[in-house]
């Protein structure tokens, strides 16, 4: 039993060093395309803010143009109920 488990074990190990074994340009290789996709995903999330911070300021934009336009109809409205009065203050003599 004992020489079974170091025949597997010697077995176990050429193997490791034989197929499992990366040169250092390999690793060099991997590393070069780790690098280069850690620094397009940084660009990305780069790009992602800025187009997160564009689209607040939009959203904070719309939301005065909309307080200004319902601003501006209530004073429309204010003056026609005015103009309405006058009209029919001048109807009435």
């Amino acid at each position: 039993m004992q020489t079974k488990l170091i025949k597997i074990s010697i077995l176990a190990l050429s193997m490791g060093l034989l197929g499992g074994c990366a040169d250092t340009t390999q690793i060099d290789a991997v590393k070069a395309s780790a690098d280069a996709a850690m620094a397009r995903a940084n660009d990305a999330y780069n790009l992602a803010q800025n187009a997160h911070t564009v689209a607040s300021e939009a959203a904070y934009a719309a939301d005065k143009a909309s307080k200004d336009a319902q601003a501006a109809l209530a004073c429309c409205n204010e003056n026609s109920k005015r103009l309405d009065k006058a009209f029919e203050a001048t109807m009435k003599k």
